[in-house]
């Protein structure tokens, strides 16, 4: 771990300066007679404001109506037959549950000590001491069974450690470790997909995402959610790489967060799988260096696989596939170069370049330089310049333009032409058009198309 992010984690993890117990007026629509619990109080007592909160109420159907009616929502059950419903108002998710016995043995029945404070009407419940817990910025599991109720518990660990810069209870850390490895071998049943996904997706959300990632490894979790990365553990790289491929994509992904926190989850997932076709496609070449031809095109086709087995959504699969596929083109030397790159390539940047800033910043291998780096960045920085100009003029020319010009029929080839053209008028080099027309001529006559005229 880098010097300056072993700083930020020791300062981040220094006692935490809890705000005083709230007000339960704190926490928006409330249902008639709810008591509050779980992570809304926790994030509360943080000093953050929490958009989502749970509720236990005695008639969870009812309340989640009345809530419905109250706030202009939509009320749904999410399991009717446990009783528990969720409100949809506007920006705010309110979830309603049924009370299982006493509230202090539904709070024992939690996973980690900090999500096990309540909040009524005649102040907090906290049985298992988690405000002090929270304090300590401990994460301690509420039993010794906890993290076995629900096997996903353990990565919902990670992914609070991560969130709220937390040190892990020994004991609780190996718990979910064995958890994991159970989980491996089959032992106990393995989390649905979504489920999976959707702590990966908050884990991914995190400003430590990339640490998150290599602690889930430590702990056999990340196997579990994204096998494919595994198999660059070890895999040497030499040339600009100081880490193995698994480690230099974590390292890559917390560059990527710190250097570019809005970046959305199909950069970051892109980010993180960049390098994944490298174990398919080690050689060496005659020079005995190693070689990794292909890893690109491998490697996209690996993240639409994973991401898709993981249930991620369509148009998200596809871009993060996308960047994969596209990370390792040759940045242009010159303004035509980083003009033709840009129009070929617009529809990727600038999360392209993030990743690339991000794949480079996590290389610091032999071959790495100053001098390399510099001249990475001037050719990144002929591409910004090319983005930060007026959007694409009017094409000079349009398909009926094209067909006339050339003679052509409907078809392919008209948009063969068009794409030609396009570029030509992108990088400059037609800017009339009658160049255009001439250019045309040209090219058709390259292409030995018949449909040409004299």
């Amino acid at each position: 771990m880098t010097g300056w992010l072993t700083a930020l984690l020791r300062r981040a993890r220094a006692p935490a300066r809890l705000a005083p117990w709230p007000r339960l007026e704190a926490f928006g629509p409330r249902p008639d007679g709810g008591v509050l619990v779980g992570g809304a109080l926790r994030d509360a007592l943080l000093g953050l404001s929490p958009l989502d909160t749970d509720w236990i109420v005695p008639d969870p159907r009812r309340a989640a109506r009345e809530l419905a009616a109250r706030t202009g929502g939509h009320a749904f059950a999410l399991d009717a037959t446990r009783g528990h419903w969720r409100v949809h108002a506007g920006a705010r998710t309110l979830d309603v549950v049924a009370p299982q016995g006493t509230l202090e043995a539904d709070l024992r029945q939690r996973d980690f000590t900090m999500n096990a404070m309540a909040l009524r009407d005649d102040g907090p419940v906290d049985p298992l001491d988690g405000r002090r817990d929270l304090a300590r910025r401990t994460l301690r599991a509420t039993s010794p069974r906890a993290l076995r109720a629900d096997p996903l518990r353990g990565l919902r660990g990670v992914r609070l450690a991560a969130t709220h810069a937390l040190s892990w209870d020994s004991a609780t850390r190996r718990s979910a470790a064995s958890v994991a490895a159970e989980l491996a071998e089959g032992a106990l049943p393995l989390p649905a997909a979504e489920r999976r996904r959707d702590e990966l997706a908050l884990i991914l959300a995190s400003v430590r995402a990339g640490d998150a990632l290599a602690e889930a490894h430590a702990l056999g979790w990340l196997a579990l959610l994204l096998p494919e990365l595994i198999t660059g553990d070890g895999v040497a790289q030499g040339g600009f790489h100081h880490l193995d491929v698994l480690r230099h994509q974590l390292e890559a992904l917390q560059r990527l967060v710190t250097a570019f926190p809005e970046a959305d989850r199909a950069l970051r997932l892109g980010t993180v799988l960049h390098d994944v076709g490298k174990p398919a496609c080690r050689d060496r070449g005659p020079d005995g260096r190693l070689r990794f031809y292909g890893h690109a095109g491998e490697g996209a086709a690996i993240a639409r696989r994973a991401l898709t087995r993981l249930r991620f959504d369509g148009a998200t699969v596809q871009r993060a596939a996308a960047l994969v596929h596209r990370h390792m083109l040759p940045l242009p030397r010159n303004d035509v170069e980083a003009r033709r790159f840009v129009h070929r390539r617009r529809e990727l940047l600038p999360d392209l370049m993030k990743l690339m800033i991000a794949d480079r910043e996590a290389a610091r291998g032999r071959l790495s330089s100053e001098g390399t780096r510099r001249a990475y960045r001037l050719a990144l920085a002929r591409i910004v310049a090319i983005l930060e100009e007026a959007p694409p003029p009017e094409p000079l020319l349009r398909g009926e333009d094209v067909m006339a010009c050339l003679g052509l029929a409907p078809g392919p080839r008209v948009g063969e032409a068009l794409a030609f053209l396009h570029e030509a008028q992108a990088v400059g080099d037609v800017t009339t058009p009658e160049e255009a027309r001439a250019a045309l001529r040209r090219f058709a006559a390259a292409q030995n198309w018949d449909e040409v005229e004299a």
